[in-house]
């Protein structure tokens, strides 16, 4: 019962902040229109806007996932890709990703640019998730010392390409449906970040991880409902 609570509690600090909070509203073609609190733009019809996830690697190809806070409205204690959150009006997705990244995981570094999709999920009868996510992808070093910031992170893990396979094939439900989709696109990702970081990621883009993660993506959102933005699915 107490757990219970204190969870209620969370979420409703969790929704301040998220009134206060503004994102960027933009149009099909990632083109701002205007921007509105975070809170309405979350509610089950929120308007399209702008977002980030960001994927952290280490040299041998194995993904840090975090296990959003049970305080969260949405999505809570499901598994995430690194970390996500939302442009400010004053930024572009990478300073996005590198100014939240210290507050998400007591952490700094750089982040490179790869890919964006739209995608448009509901959670339960709660709210829902109309993004154009941009995705970011960073080489840490396996040692660094990542904190679970109170509020954002329960847990953090280190995952391969292949126990994350075997993960979703028998529970798809708890992994966000954004971390998934950024996941499935990176083979379609600017050719020159591909390049760059062929030897972190040439464990995901197998034929094998690209179904598993197809398959997954289906358990929470149809097939119509996400795409790839500048680019054909």
């Amino acid at each position: 019962q107490l757990l219970k609570i204190e969870s209620l509690k969370e979420q409703c600090l969790e929704e301040k902040e998220m009134v206060k909070e503004l994102v960027i509203l933009v149009d099909e073609n990632d083109n701002p229109i205007g921007t509105e609190e975070k809170i309405k733009c979350h509610l089950p019809n929120g308007k399209l806007h702008r977002a980030f996830t960001a994927l952290l690697f280490d040299i041998d190809g194995r993904l840090i996932l975090t296990k959003r806070a049970k305080g969260k409205m949405l999505w809570p204690g499901d598994w995430d890709g690194t970390f996500a959150s939302h442009p400010r009006e004053s930024e572009g997705y990478t300073s996005s990703g590198e100014r939240r990244m210290p507050e998400e995981l007591g952490i700094t570094g750089k982040l490179d640019y790869f890919h964006k999709f739209e995608y448009h999920v509901q959670y339960k009868d709660i709210g829902s998730e109309n993004e154009i996510c941009g995705t970011l992808v960073g080489v840490i070093d396996k040692s660094t010392e990542l904190k679970e910031i109170e509020g954002e992170i329960d847990e953090i893990k280190w995952i391969s390409a292949k126990e994350l396979i075997v993960e979703i094939k028998t529970n798809p439900e708890i992994y966000c449906p954004w971390m998934l989709i950024a996941l499935e696109l990176l083979e379609k990702s600017d050719q020159f970040m591909l390049k760059k970081h062929e030897n972190v990621l040439s464990t995901w883009l197998t034929t094998e991880v690209h179904e598993g993660l197809q398959e997954a993506i289906k358990t929470h959102i149809p097939a119509e409902k996400w795409r790839l933005v500048n680019g054909k699915k």
